[in-house]
């Protein structure tokens, strides 16, 4: 649908998120897009969302890479540098200066368009570019080298001064000035490819059509309460940005866990991206699973991470070992087919869920007790929790819990395509695995599932040790039991619950990654699980207090001190996960609170 000239002012949505967008944090940037526009002292920059490993020789070594443009600074007719006042929206930043206002919006994902004032202007940058050539309308300048990438600057406008002005480093800056004229562009096209876009579009269609884009996706959004709607708006819009363009072994479009932090898929945040997406495209969540599976090894398992240039699957650090992540895959194909009941994705996906499943109880149950072990820390999704100070392998409450999720699904998946054998026979092993649980991992002393190493418990609470409640098929002593210890202040009802290892432990650190910040997705399994348990009240009550914590921050952050609900000092901004999370809790809530009225 098309509405009358969308913008800003008549977009309640791009209103709502007006200077959300703090570009000294949070990124300036679009759907697909792999260009990132943020602000320091010293002016804008561009970063590009690229591994280029093949050169750093480190997976994160993209965190540390310098802007591919930097200090770029806007010019007065007589070259000097403005000062300006920014606005930001989901669609476009606005800087107000002495001369007039500069807008800049996507116009492709590759490529920003600046929209000048009328006066004579004009712009100055720096680059990490070592090869460039003016022309008539702006110029080119391009990186050489093993990684090849370019860009153009043009323009329509009348040009009085455009210099390449060459670096001691080799590298290149430019300093363009303009002369008056009526509202025109400058194009800034990056790309890694060997044409360029320099098709000067129209100004107001291009402005128009940032906002119609960011408008229809936030429109497009099922309604939550109004306490929760400037959070829930700005998760939206973080689960649009953060998508990065199909590229090599990124075969569709996906969601990064956070494009300044994390530049690739990792298998069970795309699981939970797919939650959110399915209230607004189906082939958007589908294609988040998609991905993954398109890099299934031949014996079935599913790598850790992919990224543009290969996948993850084999670490030597801390330890050497192939390395996935929790299986989650069943759990969260079943909740797809719950919101649009499309059996043939069910169809698409049984056979590689089967393998999957199958590589778990193959290569995983090492001692041949029937409950599998994490062989590498990083395949339990909890890098280092206290539960791996002790060595690998771990038979872990939580992961025999996933399991036997992906089982019970399974069965459920085998029913509707018409299977009644194998529904039974997933069932039957779901049941057998919680009776191995029950019987080897609870302890009827502590009231916990211990996880064990070499035959021996690890007697450090963490909330993992509560997972089974996701079974919902607990003995209704140990359910209560478990609740107690959730909801008891001295281990993990802290003022912002819940953390990832007991308060009273001597492991705890509550700014440490998984050593004791709160995550949002334990939080939203363990509320599913209290659910399914038939805890209601207490299942609402993490809910709420999670949202809570979660819509108090100015962004949405990895992880969250439980102590003062602040975000983790290490924490990655714009995270994934936690706006696709703060996102299920709200609809969630938001159908709650339906079903009381009368």
């Amino acid at each position: 649908m098309i509405y009358p000239m969308i913008d800003n002012g008549n977009s309640p949505y791009l209103a709502l998120l007006k200077n959300r967008i703090d570009l000294n944090h949070i990124p300036f940037t679009d759907r697909g897009s792999r260009l990132l526009v943020m602000q320091n002292g010293a002016g804008l920059y561009i970063r590009l969302v690229e591994r280029w490993f093949k050169i750093d020789q480190q997976l994160a070594g993209y965190r540390h890479r310098p802007p591919i443009v930097e200090n770029f600074n806007l010019l007065d007719g007589e070259g000097r540098p403005l000062e300006y006042t920014l606005d930001t929206y989901p669609h476009r930043i606005d800087f107000t200066t002495a001369i007039g206002v500069f807008s800049l919006v996507f116009v492709d994902i590759e490529t920003l368009l600046l929209a000048l004032p009328a006066g004579a202007c004009g712009i100055t940058f720096q680059t990490h570019m070592d090869v460039g050539q003016t022309d008539r309308r702006g110029g080119v300048l391009r990186v050489t080298g093993n990684i090849r990438r370019n860009m153009a600057y043009t323009t329509n406008r009348p040009i009085v001064e455009n210099n390449l002005i060459p670096n001691a480093d080799g590298s290149l800056g430019l300093r363009l000035r303009l002369g008056e004229g009526p509202p025109a562009p400058i194009l800034l096209n990056l790309t890694p490819r060997l044409g360029f876009n320099r098709y000067l579009p129209s100004v107001a269609q291009s402005l128009q059509e940032a906002a119609q884009r960011w408008h229809d996706w936030f429109a497009a959004v099922p309604p939550v309460p109004e306490a929760y709607q400037r959070q829930y708006y700005y998760a939206w819009w973080i689960m649009r940005a953060g998508l990065i363009s199909t590229r090599f072994y990124t075969t569709r479009e996906a969601m990064t866990p956070s494009k300044i932090f994390y530049v690739g898929i990792w298998q069970w945040d795309a699981y939970f991206h797919a939650l959110a997406y399915r209230h607004v495209d189906r082939k958007l969540a589908r294609d988040q699973i998609r991905v993954m599976l398109d890099h299934q090894l031949p014996d079935g398992m599913i790598p850790d991470a992919v990224h543009d240039e290969g996948t993850v699957t084999h670490l030597n650090y801390p330890v050497e070992a192939d390395v996935t992540k929790p299986p989650l895959l069943a759990w969260t194909v079943w909740k797809l087919y719950e919101s649009d009941r499309d059996r043939e994705f069910l169809d698409e996906i049984y056979e590689p869920v089967t393998r999957l499943t199958d590589w778990w109880f193959r290569e995983n149950d090492l001692d041949g007790d029937g409950l599998c072990e994490y062989q590498h820390p990083y395949s339990s999704g909890l890098d280092n929790n206290p539960l791996w100070d002790s060595g690998m392998p771990v038979t872990s409450p939580d992961l025999n819990t996933y399991l036997y999720l992906q089982l019970e699904n399974l069965g459920r998946i085998a029913d509707v395509l018409g299977d009644k054998d194998a529904s039974r026979k997933w069932q039957q092993k779901a049941g057998d695995l919680l009776e191995r649980m029950n019987a080897r991992l609870w302890d009827s002393r502590e009231g916990l599932y211990w996880a064990y190493h070499n035959g021996q418990p690890i007697c450090i609470r963490t909330p993992f040790s509560l997972f089974p409640l996701l079974t919902g098929k607990l003995a209704p002593e140990n359910a209560r039991r478990l609740v107690d210890h959730l909801t008891d202040p001295a281990m993990f009802w802290a003022p912002y619950p819940v953390p990832s290892v007991a308060r009273d432990e001597a492991t705890y650190e509550p700014t440490q990654m998984w050593r004791g910040p709160t995550w949002v997705n334990v939080n939203y399994l363990l509320q599913e699980g209290l659910d399914r348990s038939g805890f209601k009240k207490v299942a609402q009550r993490l809910r709420t207090q999670t949202l809570e914590m979660l819509k108090r921050q100015p962004d949405l952050y990895e992880f969250y001190d439980p102590e003062t609900g602040e975000a983790g000092p290490h924490a990655a901004p714009v995270f994934g996960w936690s706006a696709a999370l703060f996102i299920e809790l709200a609809l969630i809530e938001a159908e709650r609170q339906a079903g009381q009225k009368p």
